[in-house]
Parts: structure tokens; C-alpha cells; sequence
């Protein structure tokens, strides 16, 4: 029998989706492919006993796709989403002297994403690897992601990579899921999350801001371009872009204030009352979060692109194009310059007398930022960095994109919570079966996974702000 392929496509402009699906059946095998438009996408296969069963398979297969609105459509007629990566450039230091590097970790590609907590060091790379690793060095996971990582953030217990595929993957769990898809026609630049509600800037200077259900809620254009800087918190979003850093209310029903800067804004950071804007013209600016006033300037030698405070807001780290990492007090004087070793510093942050850095070289570099290792370092006693090996038999984590790529179990186990995919309207709804939660509540949960009348056992949920669940912990199929 002839082999035979049907193509579908779900491309909607303002609503984020921008996929293929495509269906294949050559004799008792039948191959499935899905990704993002322009994208090779993932391949699954299955085999079956007999034709007869093959071709029921896969016609369930599409149907169930153009009952979620796919539609046929002839592949490479639609281009791949716009993506623009970041041009940077980096030249030597020009410090006298090397930063005291504890460890390096080399990821193989120009790494922008970086996420430090109690526990744990991210870094995402634009090969699109995910790597944690302990404050020792030691490299804990790996996730393979499709695309090219654009920055890291977290939302309390969950991290989220945004990815240039446009979509935005919770590693919170072993097996990543994809958890917001942004629209084909924003061109990512960066992304912030807060209780669930996602804020993402783009290359045209736009604001777009989707909810814990993926839902679009609303939008900005501001008066510069190129938004390298977004930030939130409970009052308003900080969007810092060619103009300057412009507050908007976070309900999205206003603009606040505009703050113009020296340049153009390249990297964003906040603490309680201030947000602090890395520019082009070699400044961090800080900025009251309640009046737009420019509180204090931090001058480096050259176009800043990333920054940082310790917690207490007390000093104030910057990195700049010249692969050189500075510190000041919080009333703007320079305390220290020194040479990075790994190129220059496309996002930091700092904790427990740490500073961590992600570089144009690919490094996640470890930095002693006590008084008593930079005084040595300044005189030229620095330690010998570690550079830090990738386990050859580290396992790799790739995306769970369909309800078959999730582990299944026949029996609840003691302290899941089970939930249940419901069809409602035109959209499938997650709400939970299992007692002793709000029964009207949704539960935010993996779009690519959702299927009508499916069940799956959680290990928790936790209830959020606007009256939803968020999963915790491990994501199995209860069958």
C-alpha cells in the first residue's frame, strides 16, 4: 500500500500558536511529527500488527488535531517565527587584575539564562542546554531543550525557560513541559513570571502579558524598541527598552511613569523599591519603583550588560562588553573592576558572597565576592578555578510533548493528587478529582499533554493568587 502523509497546522496570530502536525502511514508503521512552524520538529514511530489497525491510528491521531483546530495546509508556506539573537561583541579586559574564579563550567555556546537559588545554579545556553549544578561545581542534570535558550526565570518553587521556539518550558519537575506558547508574531527578547501570570518584551519594544491558562490578557507598545529589560512585582511591570524604562500597573490599565536613561537599556534587575537599568552608555541607573526618579548612577567603562545587587541592596554589580565585572557601594562609587577570564557577563547574580555569571564564551563562572577574596585578587593572589566536567553518563531530559512520552501508573500512590482534563467550550480544563480542594478551581497544567477525559496523578498542588492550582513535584498518567 501506498505510504501515506497528512500535514496539519494551528497557526494563530494573536492567540500564540504556531505548530505542524503531520501523520504518516507506510504499511503497518506510523510515524508522527510535531514542533513549531519552520522547525524539524520531534519524530515518535509505533508499529502495528496489521494495516487495518494502522490506518485507524493514525486517522484518530488527526482527527483529534482538527477537532483542536488544526487544519491541512501544505508544509513551507508558512516561515518559521521571527527570532533575532543577540549581537554582542567582546573585547579584553582592560582591568588590572583577574576576578578570584572558584570554578567554571563550560556549556559549549553563548549562554544568556541564569538562575541561582538556595539549592541549585541554572544556566541555559542558545544550543538550548539546561544544566544544574550544586554551589560546588558539581553538574547535578542536563535538559535538552528544542531551540535556543533566551533567559531562565522562577516563580517561587517552579523555573521556566524561554525558549526561541516561543515556547516557554517548566523545568520544576524531571521532565520539562511545555507551559506557555507566545505569539508567532512577537519576537521574544525577554521574559519575567510572577504567580503564574508570564510578561514577555520583545524586539519591537512590545509588552505582552498571558495568564496561568495561557491566555492572552494584555499588551503595550512602548515609545523605544528592542526590550531587553522587563521585571514584575505585585504593583507594576518594569519594561526597559531603547527610551528608557517605562512602569506599567499591573493589571495592565496604565501606564505609571517613564523613566528616560542614558542609553539604551540592555539588561533589567529589581530589588523591593528600586529596579537598576544596565544601559549602552556604560551606566546602571537605579530607579524607585514608586516615582520613576533616578536615585543613584553607576558608571563603568564600557556598555553594560548585565547587573545585579546583593539582597540587602548594599552593593551593586555590573558586567560590561569588555569582559570585565565591577562592584560599587549603593551610592554609585566603584569599589572594584576586575577581568571576568570568560568573556563578558550576559546575565549575573549574586548570593551568599557569590557571584554568578553566565558569558559570551558559554561559562557559568563561580566568583569568591568576599572583601578578603577580591582584596588578594586585587593584588594578584587569586585561587586556581576548577573547571568543571559535564559526566559523560548524566542522563538528558527532553520535553514530554504528547500524553505517550508521560510515565504512567495503574494506581494512585499515596499523597498524589489526581486531576482530570475536561473539555469545556472550545479549550480543555484541568480540575481536580482527588478531595479536599476547591472543585471550581482550574489547575495550571501542560497544554501538549491535555486530553479530554485524561487522567493524571500529581505529587501536590499549590493554590495561587486569582484562584487556580499550580502542580507540584512529578506529572504521571493514571491509566
Amino acid at each position: 500500500m501506498a505510504r501515506e502523509t497528512t500535514y496539519l497546522e494551528l497557526s494563530q496570530e494573536g492567540g500564540g500558536a504556531h505548530k505542524f502536525y503531520e501523520v504518516t502511514v507506510d504499511g503497518t508503521d506510523v510515524s508522527v511529527r510535531y514542533g513549531r512552524i519552520g522547525a524539524d520538529g520531534q519524530l515518535q514511530n509505533s508499529s502495528f500488527p496489521t494495516i487495518e489497525k494502522a490506518r485507524p491510528a493514525a486517522a484518530k491521531k488527526v482527527g483529534e488535531k482538527v477537532r483542536k483546530g488544526y487544519a491541512p495546509a501544505v508544509r513551507g508556506q508558512r516561515t518559521a517565527r521571527a527570532v533575532s539573537r543577540r549581537e554582542v561583541t567582546s573585547a579584553p579586559s582592560t582591568a588590572r587584575a583577574v576576578a578570584p574564579v572558584l570554578w567554571r563550567f563550560r556549556t559549549g555556546a553563548s549562554a544568556f539564562g541564569i538562575h541561582v537559588d538556595e539549592d541549585r545554579c541554572w544556566v541555559g545556553n542558545q544550543a538550548g542546554d539546561v544544566y544544574t549544578l550544586s554551589h560546588g561545581g558539581e553538574v547535578l542534570a542536563r535538559y535538552s531543550l528544542p531551540d535556543g535558550v533566551k533567559c531562565l526565570v522562577a516563580d517561587e518553587f517552579w523555573i521556566y525557560a524561554g525558549c526561541d521556539d516561543g515556547t516557554v518550558y517548566d523545568l520544576s519537575s524531571k521532565v520539562p513541559f511545555g507551559a506557555y506558547d507566545i505569539a508567532a508574531d512577537v519576537d521574544i527578547f525577554w521574559l519575567d513570571i510572577r504567580e503564574g501570570v508570564l510578561t514577555v518584551s520583545d524586539r519591537n519594544g512590545g509588552l505582552t502579558v498571558i495568564d496561568h491558562e495561557d491566555e492572552f490578557q494584555w499588551s503595550r507598545k512602548s515609545a523605544g524598541s528592542n526590550g531587553w529589560m522587563v521585571r514584575a512585582d505585585g504593583d507594576a511591570v518594569y519594561h526597559g527598552h531603547s527610551s528608557g524604562v517605562t512602569a506599567y500597573a499591573q493589571d495592565g490599565s496604565g501606564e505609571l511613569w517613564h523613566a528616560p536613561t542614558k542609553g539604551q537599556v540592555l539588561f533589567g534587575w529589581q530589588e523591593d523599591h528600586a529596579v537598576y537599568a544596565g544601559t549602552s552608555r556604560y551606566t546602571v541607573e537605579r530607579i524607585a519603583k514608586a516615582t520613576g526618579a533616578v536615585e543613584a548612577t553607576y558608571r563603568c567603562d564600557g556598555s553594560v550588560y548585565s547587573c545585579a545587587t546583593s539582597p540587602d541592596g548594599r552593593h551593586v554589580f555590573a558586567g560590561d562588553s569588555s569582559s570585565s565585572v565591577y562592584c560599587f557601594d549603593a551610592d554609585g562609587r566603584r569599589l572594584w573592576k576586575l577581568g571576568t577570564g570568560s568573556g563578558s557577563a550576559l546575565s549575573m547574580q549574586y548570593l551568599d558572597e557569590r557571584l554568578y555569571l553566565v558569558t559570551t564564551d558559554g561559562s557559568l563562572v563561580c566568583v569568591d565576592a568576599s572583601e578578603a577574596a577580591i582584596a588578594a585578587a586585587q593584588q594578584g593572589s587569586v585561587p586556581t578555578a576548577m573547571d568543571v566536567k559535564s559526566a559523560a553518563a548524566l542522563p538528558v531530559f527532553t520535553p514530554a510533548a504528547s500524553a505517550a512520552a508521560v510515565a504512567t501508573v495503574t494506581v494512585a500512590p499515596a499523597g498524589g493528587v489526581v486531576v482530570e482534563c475536561v473539555q469545556q467550550g472550545g479549550r480543555t480544563r484541568v480540575q481536580v478529582v482527588s478531595g479536599g480542594f476547591e472543585p471550581s478551581w482550574n489547575v495550571q497544567f501542560p497544554r501538549g499533554i491535555r486530553e479530554a477525559g485524561a487522567r493524571y496523578v500529581v505529587d501536590g498542588l499549590h493554590p495561587a493568587p486569582g484562584g487556580f492550582y499550580r502542580v507540584r513535584g512529578e506529572i504521571r498518567r493514571l491509566v
